[in-house]
């Protein structure tokens, strides 16, 4: 089983819990808030001890 790693919701602050898997490398991909339906852009990758580093920002953002 995938560890989860919760974040806030960049447009609505509510909590959101994502399971992300960095064995394979780096990955950014879309997911929707389950609150507001709108679309995170989350950017994972495996930190130095092997753990996840996760970032989400919204899809609007540069």
């Amino acid at each position: 089983m995938l560890p989860s790693i919760r974040v806030a919701c960049p447009y609505c602050g509510e909590p959101l819990e994502l399971r992300v898997d960095v064995s394979a490398g780096a990955q950014r991909y879309v997911e929707d808030c389950a609150v507001c339906c709108r679309p995170v852009v989350v950017q994972a990758e495996a930190d130095e001890a092997g753990g996840a580093h996760v970032r989400v920002r919204r899809e609007d953002e540069a």
